[in-house]
């Protein structure tokens, strides 16, 4: 009997030391924004970026060793919904966060965040105080704030398209609101008047009633603060009454979408972007894996994303683990190149290093004007 224990003992140590050791546990990195509802076109690019990066990464041997992995929590750009995806990335142990990507629910989940010490880097979340009120100090992003896009695009209406009377209008929330704001400031402070200045509603279909107004306001151009949705309707109401005033708005208005839904109506819109980085050999492999995986171009943030997902590996892969100390220093310290070009964050969050330029649609596509800004 006593012989018979000791052979089986011998063999379970033998398949012991022969069998593979069991993997780790995966590094979880979470990636919150809308993957459904009205903004999925501004969602899904970043979650298709975030995918495709991580597996790369793997397929390159991982992150420390180990795999990565994508967990993601849609919040439909809703304010009311992104507190519940932010405690269920939270509860399913993440590591960092790829979002959100609009402001409203970015300000409701970095409380969580905050106190759950993860890292959130948004790609597309541009109120600036998200970053400037210091309350948020684990927060990042890859984008431009309101107030570096107003910059461009008022210095751009005032030297370059000459404007002197101005009409804001907006949808009221963090993100468009606060465009119009910021461009306000900056175009009084140049010596514009604001003719019209009022916030108009999302779900609204008919805007006729917006459109008389600025048709007795008489601005040189209309300054639109908001997502493609709205822009679209506004748009495409202004050309319908023969109101050719021009138009101009933020990154948010720059999208696909935006120039299916308008067709021709479109034709001379402004809008601020990130400066064209597409002969940069990360931006053409950013861009071809997304065509290979998908069948089809990026959508809205797609390459503000892929450079938010480059940076939290790399940060990860330097600060040899999650720590979120370590993390953050290395976010601040450690350039990474990526498709928008090397990017690294000031003491504040924002991106330094990232150009921003105006396009404007000509025959149907969004053309690069030479108005740029660099970020610092």
């Amino acid at each position: 009997m006593k012989r018979g224990m000791t052979l089986l003992a011998a063999m379970a140590f033998c398949v012991a030391m022969t069998a593979p050791a069991l993997a780790a546990d995966p590094i979880k990195i979470g990636v919150q924004g809308a993957h459904s509802g009205d903004l999925a076109s501004y969602g899904v690019p970043s979650l298709n970026a975030a995918k495709l990066v991580i597996d790369d990464a793997n397929a390159a041997g991982g992150v420390l060793g180990g795999k990565v992995e994508v967990v993601s929590q849609d919040d439909q750009c809703k304010p009311e919904m992104a507190t519940n995806a932010a405690t269920k990335l939270i509860s399913d142990k993440v590591a960092v966060v790829i979002g959100p990507i609009c402001s409203g629910p970015t300000k409701a989940a970095l409380p969580l965040f905050q106190d759950a010490n993860l890292i959130a880097v948004s790609p597309t979340a541009t109120t600036p105080g998200l970053t400037e009120d210091g309350k948020h100090p684990l927060f990042f992003r890859t984008v431009a704030n309101d107030n570096a896009q107003a910059r461009l695009t008022s210095d751009f209406m005032l030297n370059k398209l000459k404007a002197k009377k101005v009409a804001y209008l907006h949808d009221n929330g963090d993100y468009g609101k606060g465009f119009a704001d910021n461009n306000r400031v900056f175009m009084e402070k140049g010596g514009a008047e604001t003719v019209l200045f009022e916030a108009v509603t999302p779900d609204a279909v008919d805007f006729s009633a917006v459109v008389r107004k600025l048709r007795r306001a008489k601005p040189d151009i209309v300054v639109f603060g908001g997502y493609q949705p709205v822009a679209s309707k506004l748009i495409q109401q202004m050309r319908r009454d023969r109101l050719t005033t021009p138009f101009i708005g933020p990154d948010g208005v720059k999208d696909e979408t935006f120039l299916k839904m308008t067709g021709k109506d479109s034709e001379g819109v402004y809008a601020s972007y990130p400066k064209d980085t597409s002969t940069l050999p990360e931006y053409k492999k950013a861009r071809e894996a997304h065509v290979k995986a998908y069948g089809s171009e990026p959508g809205f943030g797609y390459y503000n994303a892929y450079a938010a997902a480059q940076c939290l590996l790399a940060a990860i892969e330097k600060a040899g683990g999650t720590d979120t100390a370590k993390i953050k220093e290395v976010l601040r310290t450690n350039p990474v190149d990526t498709p928008l070009g090397k990017i690294s964050f000031n003491e504040k969050g924002d991106a330094a290093g990232m150009a921003l330029s105006v396009y404007q649609v000509k025959n149907g596509k969004f053309v690069e004007l030479d108005h740029s800004l660099t970020l610092q």
